[in-house]
């Protein structure tokens, strides 16, 4: 029997072995995972370098169901979500579902969103959350929404497919502050956004 053959065929297996070591170790490090949900550390979008700010779960009724995690994506990190939103960079949130909502679960809930956050300003918002809503479909596990906010208003994709953009700076801050608000929609998912 030829000893050679086992070392060979040992060393290949090293190999294959390390190989695979090497990509799960650069995954990790060019990566960040939270909920179950793997987001690259940097994006680049519009033509503007992003680095991931954070990683939050949404968490709805009172059972605290995962519904979603969300992603912030900006130019440089920060901790301070006046800073953020205030600022004339530009602003990318990345939303995995992991759970399916049905087209009009998800249109209430913008809309009961931005009355929170503009208050009696509503109808001013009104038409845009309308257009909003209408760019929304029925998700399911691993659907993947998204949102680039710059001085021009809110670029949209939905499923990997850009839908359209919803113009205004002010829109832009109101639904961003949604999620860095005030009133966010659950703690746990501003202050993982803001990297905390």
């Amino acid at each position: 029997m030829d000893i050679n053959f086992f070392y060979k065929e040992n060393l290949g297996m090293k190999k294959i072995l390390l190989a695979a070591l090497l990509i799960t170790v650069s995954s990790m490090l060019f990566s960040a995972k939270k909920g179950g949900v793997t987001m690259p550390n940097k994006l680049k979008i519009k033509g503007t370098s992003l680095v991931l700010n954070g990683l939050g779960i949404r968490e709805a009724t009172i059972f605290n169901v995962d519904v979603y995690v969300a992603g912030l994506y900006l130019e440089k990190k920060s901790k301070n979500a006046s800073s953020i939103m205030n600022s004339n960079g530009l602003k990318y949130i990345k939303i995995q579902f992991v759970r399916a909502v049905d087209k009009d679960d998800i249109t209430e809930a913008w809309t009961k969103a931005f009355k929170k956050v503009v208050g009696r300003r509503f109808n001013n918002y009104k038409s845009r959350v309308v257009q909003l809503n209408g760019y929304m479909t029925k998700t399911k596990v691993g659907t993947i929404t998204a949102y680039a906010f710059s001085d021009d208003g809110v670029d949209v994709w939905v499923g990997g497919r850009k839908k359209g953009t919803i113009k205004g700076k002010e829109f832009a801050k109101a639904m961003l502050s949604i999620w860095l608000g005030s009133s966010p929609p659950n703690h746990g998912l501003k202050t993982g956004m803001l990297g905390k």
